[in-house]
This record gives C-alpha cells, sequence and structure tokens, in this order.
C-alpha cells in the first residue's frame, strides 16, 4: 500500500527554520516527481516546490524562492522541504505528494495532478 508520512512541522518564531520530511512506504520514490503543498484554513492547497525524479531539479512558489529547499534522498526513500527565514504567512498544514512523472513539468504547482498525498503536518510561524 502506497503512503506518505509527513513529519518536521511545529511551532516556530517569524525568522526560524524547520526542515519538513516526507517518507514513502509502499513505493519507490525514485520514479515519481514529489511535490509539497500547503493549505491554509478555508483555502485550496497551494504548491510550494516540486522535484523531479529525473535529476533532482526543482521548482519553488515565487514567495518561497531563496529561503526554501527541496531535496530528496532517494535510498532513504524521503524528500525533505528545508525552510528558512519562516514568516507568519507561511503557516499551514503541509502535505507531500506523488505522481509517476520523471519530471515535474510546467503544471507542478497543480494539486489535481498528483496521485498520493500525505496527511500533512502542521507548521505555525508566530511569536
Amino acid at each position: 500500500q502506497l503512503k506518505f508520512v509527513e513529519s518536521g512541522g511545529g511551532l516556530v518564531q517569524p525568522g526560524g527554520s524547520l526542515r519538513l520530511s516526507c517518507a514513502a512506504s509502499g513505493f519507490i520514490l525514485d520514479y515519481y516527481a514529489i511535490g509539497w503543498f500547503r493549505r491554509s484554513p478555508g483555502k485550496e492547497h497551494d504548491g510550494v516546490s516540486c522535484i523531479s525524479s529525473s535529476d533532482g531539479s526543482a521548482y519553488y512558489k515565487d514567495s518561497v524562492k531563496g529561503r526554501f529547499t527541496i531535496s530528496r534522498d532517494n535510498a532513504k526513500n524521503t524528500v525533505y522541504l528545508q525552510m528558512n527565514s519562516l514568516k507568519p504567512e507561511d503557516t499551514a498544514v503541509y502535505h507531500c505528494a506523488a505522481v509517476p512523472w520523471v519530471s515535474c513539468g510546467s503544471r507542478w504547482y497543480a494539486p489535481d495532478d498528483y496521485d498520493y498525498w500525505g496527511p500533512g503536518t502542521q507548521v505555525t510561524v508566530s511569536s
């Protein structure tokens, strides 16, 4: 059974850092592009970042460029999202999701294109 488990969320002050992990079981991440999405109450899923399986190329939402870094460790079947210089507007539940593409592509931010989702981890940025 395909399964994702996200971890690493929590409460952090503005300017702080968190590293989210997305551990997969039941399938091999090598063959999937992996996206990170976030969702705030009353809003739709918002694409934050994506990493390709073919060459590890990464894509980011404009508002997180230079602050967030996505990476993958295929040996551990895990994808990470390093989040630095966090802002209150980054507060949300963060989900990882997988799509059986070798590259994220131009629609990497579209949640409907992803097949498998984790339950999410809460990130709260507040003083």
